[in-house]
C-alpha cells in the first residue's frame, strides 16, 4: 500500500532543524524523542510481561532480576524471545535464496542511478530506517489464543464487499489476535500475527482496536503453511502494495540481537516503475501510471562483492544490513515518502517489559542517521523475473 512520508518526514525536519513547535514535523519528532527516552521505571519481568498480554515478541531485550542484587552485580539475563517471522518460511522463499552469483539486469547501471537518485533527491540524502513508525508490528500468538472475527473498515470506499476477505474461511475470520496486541504507529497501521500451532501467517493493514477492544483492518490477507510458503500473498490479499509479505523482508529485533540478518530486505522507494510493470516475486504494483521509473516493485538488487565493507565508515546495524544486501539483496515492495528499509516494531516488546529495545539497539545514532554514507552506488539489479521458474 502506498506509504505516507512517516519516518522520511522526521528525518526531513530533524536534519534541517526547522520543525515548527505544533507542526506535523515537530508532532512527529516528539513522537520519536519520546520514544527513544529510557522509561522511568525499571523493566518488570519479561516473561511474566508477556505471559500477562497474552503474545509472544520476538528479538532480544535485557530483564532486570526482581530480587536484590548480590554484592558484586551480576550480568543482566537475556531473555530469548521467538525467532524473527523472515524464519518461518522455506529456505526456498523468496526471502532467503542467495543472490551472490545471479546475473545481472542489462539496465542495471542505469536502474542503480534511478535508485542512487531517489536517495539523494530525499531527506537530505540518506535512506530511512523505519524503526518507530511505518514499520512491522510482528506478534507471535500462543496456541490458546482465541480466536475472533475482525470487522471489515472499508477505508478505500468499495461499493462491493471482496470475495475471500469475510465470512467462512475469509481473512478476517477466525483470526488469533491478542487484545493487547499494538499495530505499528503510523497510517498504514501494520499488524503481522504468526500461530506457529497451525503455521499461519496474518498480515493487516490499517489495523485498528476500538474503545470495546474489537479489532478491524481495511485489507489483509492469510498464508496457510507458512512455514512451506514462498513469501507471498495470493489474489490479491497482503498488506504491501507488491503482495509480497512484509514481514518477511523487515529487519527484525532477534536479526539485530544476533548480528546477523540473513535473509532479503525490503525496500520501499518514491517512484517505482508503473503498476502494470511488475517484476517476479511482486504480484501486484501501486506505481503510478505516469512514471518514468525502471525500478519495477519485485526488483531485485545486490550489493556487489567487490565492495571492502571493513573500509566504509558504517553504523553496526548498517553494516549487518550491507553484508546481507551482498549474499540475499533487497526486493523492491512498495511506494513510499523516501527510500527506507522497514524494520520490526518494538512496540509489544515495549509494552510487555517497559522499554524498547530500539533505544538501545540504535547505540546513540538517530534512526534517519543509521543508514548514512550506505553505498547505494555499489549496489546491482537483477534481471527482471529473476529467480522465477516458468510451469
Amino acid at each position: 500500500m502506498k506509504r505516507p512520508l512517516g519516518s522520511c518526514a522526521v528525518a526531513l525536519a530533524l536534519l534541517a532543524g526547522s520543525a515548527a513547535v505544533g507542526s506535523p514535523a515537530a508532532a512527529a519528532h516528539e513522537t520519536v524523542a519520546a520514544a527513544q527516552a529510557p522509561a522511568p521505571r525499571a523493566p518488570i519481568a519479561a516473561g511474566r510481561a508477556v505471559s500477562a498480554l497474552g503474545l509472544v515478541a520476538t528479538g532480544a531485550v535485557r530483564a532486570t532480576p526482581t530480587h536484590r542484587p548480590p554484592a558484586r552485580p551480576a550480568p543482566p539475563r537475556r531473555v530469548q524471545w521467538q525467532a524473527p517471522v523472515a524464519n518461518v518460511f522455506a529456505p526456498q522463499s523468496i526471502w532467503r535464496v542467495p543472490v551472490a552469483k545471479a546475473r545481472l539486469d542489462p539496465h542495471s547501471a542505469a536502474m542503480v542511478g534511478q535508485l542512487t537518485h531517489q536517495v539523494a533527491e530525499y531527506y537530505g540524502g540518506t535512506a530511512a530506517l523505519n524503526v518507530w513508525q511505518y514499520n512491522v508490528s510482528f506478534v507471535s500468538v500462543p496456541r490458546t489464543q482465541p480466536r475472533v472475527d475482525m470487522r471489515w473498515d472499508n477505508c478505500q470506499k468499495k461499493d462491493y464487499t471482496p470475495a475471500g476477505l469475510t465470512g467462512p474461511g475469509g481473512v478476517l475470520t477466525g483470526v488469533p489476535i491478542p487484545a493487547r496486541a499494538h499495530a505499528a504507529a503510523g497510517t498504514d497501521g501494520e499488524l503481522t500475527l504468526y500461530a506457529a500451532a497451525t503455521d499461519q501467517l496474518w498480515e493487516f493493514w490499517q489495523a485498528k482496536k476500538d474503545a470495546a477492544g474489537r479489532w478491524s483492518a481495511c485489507w489483509g490477507g492469510r498464508i496457510d503453511h507458512a512455514s512451506t510458503s514462498r513469501g507471498w500473498f495470493d489474489n490479491g490479499f497482503g498488506a504491501s502494495a507488491s503482495g509480497l509479505a512484509i514481514a518477511g523482508g523487515m529487519l527484525s529485533l532477534a536479526d539485530v540481537g544476533r548480528g546477523r540478518v540473513d535473509h532479503a530486505l525490503s525496500l520501499a522507494i518514491p517512484d517505482p516503475a508503473p503498476w502494470d510493470h511488475v517484476s517476479w516475486p511482486a504480484q501486484r504494483s501501486d506505481g503510478s501510471p505516469a512514471s518514468k521509473s525502471l525500478i519495477a516493485e519485485g526488483t531485485r538488487f545486490r550489493l556487489s562483492a567487490k565492495v571492502d565493507l571493513r573500509r566504509l565508515h558504517l553504523t553496526p546495524i548498517a553494516l549487518m544490513i550491507a553484508r546481507a544486501a551482498q549474499r540475499y539483496g533487497f526486493v523492491v515492495t512498495d511506494m513510499s515518502g523516501c527510500v527506507a528499509v522497514s524494520a520490526e516494531s518494538g512496540t509489544n516488546v515495549k509494552a510487555a517489559t517497559g522499554h524498547n529495545p530500539w533505544v538501545a539497539a540504535l547505540g546513540g545514532v538517530p534512526d534517519y542517521l543509521q543508514l548514512k554514507d550506505f553505498p547505494w552506488g555499489s549496489l546491482q539489479a537483477l534481471p527482471k523475473d529473476w529467480g522465477h521458474r516458468r510451469r
